[in-house]
């Protein structure tokens, strides 16, 4: 037999061989159930005898636990089908479309108050509708957001409940860093940033730095940020946690606190009394210069402000809390407006194109007070901004502000260590942007 097997071909062989591995494992499992069997009977136990056995339930919550899974398994496998919202849709076409009546519509949206968020539907948004055996809608999903679902079902009593499922925002946190080579806002593109991000990176500094004028090549910054997602999926920023900018040598930093403020390290409100500049930053097109020529009259006249060259219509903003003292129209200065702050400080704000405050009104710093114009003697559009202190006009660009207030002692030592640790990270990733540039 074994010259036989020798003889054939080697592919016939190994079937062989296969054969009988399964042949011998078979033998060896029947062994082995037979040896159980008869351990079994060595207990004293008799075949065809009935016996009582004792369970012992250790935790009734067992039973709970795999009813409740078995009701999400059920609400995980209903058959939902989608209906895109359609440009000029509403949700009786929805409905109607989906295969449901107008009565089961109304009774839906009027369940409460959630479901009535049904009727704040825009088109390319999804509506989810399943079907029970009685063609009823049963079910209904719309995503509310990112993070929120609406559910809505089908009780045993015939009337519709809801609820709002939502999702786990994750947080992370990304550091990132910068060097200014044309300008600002170019370097936070290539840095990585959201134009969102930039203009919050502005705004956290903007009490300190004129980013439209101050500005200057090799200017660097670092900054650590917030990342959101969901079940490991991006989906946005948050805020800035700590930042540093470098600006002409000069240093400054911010680290956001828990209160949702930012505070220098030392823990001095980066907030001032007064913002460095009225408008976002673009750029300048003529600085403070007592002795400038006119661009329209060609004489030499005191340039006593600051223009902001802007599209007309950029929104200008109060640079700090006060009083309207004037808002008027005059030949020169076209649509203007005049904020007394205290008793010491006065900011002017000229050729404006449209004035959003009256004399009298009090304002907030940021607030609104009007827009970018050409009205008055100019040649282009531009804000023309002006800064006086107890009646002497000064450079807005730098002019000493009031100093910001500071944390007390308690807050101060829980933000310190904090600070510190921040600071660390962003002095890192800067001398690596350094020592790859």
């Amino acid at each position: 037999m074994v010259a036989v097997v020798h003889k054939l071909p080697k592919k016939h062989k190994i079937l062989i061989l296969v054969f009988f591995a399964v042949i011998l494992t078979l033998t060896l499992t029947t062994s082995e159930k037979a040896k159980a069997s008869k351990d079994n009977n060595q207990t004293g136990l008799e075949v065809g005898k009935r016996y009582d056995v004792a369970i012992k339930i250790a935790d009734k919550s067992i039973t709970d636990t795999s009813s409740t899974a078995l009701k999400a398994d059920s609400v995980e496998n209903i058959a939902y089908k989608a209906f895109t919202v359609k440009k000029g849709d509403n949700l009786a076409l929805i409905f109607k479309r989906a295969g449901f009546s107008a009565q089961t519509l109304h009774k839906l949206i009027n369940t409460d108050k959630q479901t009535k968020q049904l009727t704040n539907i825009h088109p390319g948004e999804v509506l989810y509708f399943a079907k029970d055996s009685n063609e009823q809608l049963s079910h209904l999903k719309y995503e509310l957001s990112q993070t929120d679902t609406l559910l809505v079902s089908l009780d045993e009593n015939d009337a519709y409940q809801s609820s709002i499922s939502s999702k786990k925002i994750e947080t992370r946190n990304q550091i990132t860093a910068g060097t200014i080579r044309t300008n600002f806002w170019n370097a936070g593109i290539e840095a990585g940033l959201t134009e969102k991000q930039i203009m919050n990176f502005a705004d956290i500094f903007g009490w300190d730095i004129d980013f439209a004028n101050d500005i200057r090549k090799d200017d660097s910054f670092t900054l650590i940020y917030e990342t959101k997602h969901i079940e490991g999926e991006y989906i946005g920023t948050g805020n800035v946690i700590a930042a540093e900018f470098i600006n002409q040598g000069e240093h400054f930093s911010a680290v956001l606190h828990e209160d949702g403020n930012y505070y220098t390290p030392e823990g001095r409100s980066m907030r001032k009394a007064f913002l460095r500049a009225p408008v976002n930053f673009k750029y300048i097109s003529s600085s403070f210069n007592p002795r400038r020529k006119h661009p329209v009259t060609g004489k030499i006249k005191a340039h006593r402000g600051i223009d902001y060259a802007a599209r007309t219509g950029t929104p200008v903003m109060a640079s700090g809390n006060g009083k309207v003292i004037k808002s008027g129209y005059s030949k020169y200065n076209g649509n203007y407006v005049f904020i007394q702050h205290g008793t010491q400080y006065v900011t002017k704000y000229l050729h404006l194109h449209k004035r959003k405050v009256k004399t009298g009104a009090k304002v907030k710093q940021g607030q609104l007070i009007g827009t970018v114009g050409a009205t008055g003697r100019v040649t282009g559009a531009h804000l023309h901004y002006e800064f006086l202190v107890n009646g002497v006009h000064r450079n807005p660009k730098t002019v000493k502000l009031p100093k910001s207030e500071s944390l007390n002692q308690t807050e101060l030592a829980k933000f310190k260590p904090v600070a510190d640790q921040m600071l660390a990270q962003l002095i890192v990733k800067r001398e690596l942007q350094l020592a790859m540039n």
